[in-house]
């Protein structure tokens, strides 16, 4: 059974940084797209860093070009996702999610490609 439990949210002022990880367990497919999605109140659930097969090519939404990195170190099952310069509108649930599919620098999938949910955690950004 695939398990995906995320640890890294917080509070931070504008400016700051936070590291987001992801443990991943239960996870075999040799062809998959990982990464991170957020969700803020009264919005839709966005792509925001997406990694393909662990290492091949990354993906990010515009907003957070340049401020977000993510990587996977699969010696530990762990993927990660840096955010720093973060703003307030940066302020969301952030989840980690993993999909029999495939992404790309330039194709974000949708949503529903992605099988497998952690439980999210908390990033709020104070101006």
């Amino acid at each position: 059974q695939v398990q995906l439990v995320e640890s890294g949210g917080g509070s931070v002022q504008a400016g700051g940084s936070l590291r987001l990880s992801c443990a991943a367990s239960g996870y075999t497919s040799s062809d998959y797209c990982m990464g991170w999605f957020r969700q803020a109140p009264g919005k839709e659930r966005e792509g925001v860093a997406l990694i393909y097969n662990g290492y091949f090519s990354t993906y990010y939404v515009d907003s957070v070009k340049g401020r977000f990195t993510i990587s996977q170190d699969n010696a530990k099952n762990t993927l990660y996702l840096q955010m720093n310069s973060l703003k307030p509108e940066d302020t969301a649930m952030y989840y980690c999610a993993a999909g029999h599919t495939y992404c790309s620098s330039s194709y974000r999938p949708p949503v529903a490609d992605f099988g497998y949910w952690g439980q999210g955690t908390q990033v709020t950004v104070s101006s």
